[in-house]
C-alpha cells in the first residue's frame, strides 16, 4: 500500500525547502531511507509526488514486437505445436521465450490451439460413441 501524498510532500519539502538530509527526514516522519530517496528521485526527475502506477503486465512488449511474425507464421501453418513455434522464434528471430509466454502471447490475441473432431487423431478409436456401461461386481466372493 502506497503511504499518502500528503505525507511525501511533507519529507520533500522538509528536505528541499528546509534543508534536511534525506536519512533525518526518513527518521523524522517514520519512513524508511530507501523511500525518502526513492521519493526525492522521482521528485527530481519527473516534479510528481504522487506514486507510480503499480501491477499489470510489463513483460509482454518483448514478445510484442514479433506479432507480426507470430500471428503470420499462426495463419500459413496453424497445426503448429507451442514447442514448434519456440523453435522457430530461436532460429528465425534469434529471441527465446518460454512455451507459457507464447501460450499467454496467443491467449492475448484470442487463438487457441484445440483438436476439431475434423482432425484425424482428435479421439481415440473405440471412444466415438457414448461411454460404456459400468459394471457393478462384488468385491468379495
Amino acid at each position: 500500500m502506497a503511504l499518502s501524498d500528503d505525507l511525501r510532500k511533507r519529507v520533500i519539502e522538509a528536505v528541499a525547502r528546509d534543508g534536511m538530509s534525506r536519512n533525518a527526514a526518513a527518521k523524522r516522519f517514520g519512513v524508511s531511507i530507501a523511500s525518502a530517496v526513492r521519493w526525492l528521485q522521482r521528485f527530481g526527475a519527473t516534479g510528481e509526488i504522487s506514486p507510480t502506477p503499480t501491477g499489470g503486465d510489463r513483460r509482454s512488449g518483448r514478445i510484442e514486437a514479433h506479432s507480426d511474425y507470430l500471428l503470420g507464421f499462426v495463419r500459413r501453418q496453424p497445426d503448429m505445436t507451442l514447442l514448434e513455434i519456440q523453435e522457430r522464434l530461436i532460429v528465425n528471430c534469434g529471441e527465446r521465450f518460454s512455451s507459457s509466454a507464447i501460450w499467454c502471447f496467443f491467449d492475448l490475441h484470442g487463438i487457441t490451439f484445440k483438436k476439431v473432431r475434423a482432425c484425424p487423431g482428435a479421439a481415440a478409436l473405440g471412444r466415438l460413441g457414448a461411454a460404456p456401461a459400468l459394471v457393478c461386481r462384488a468385491t468379495r466372493p
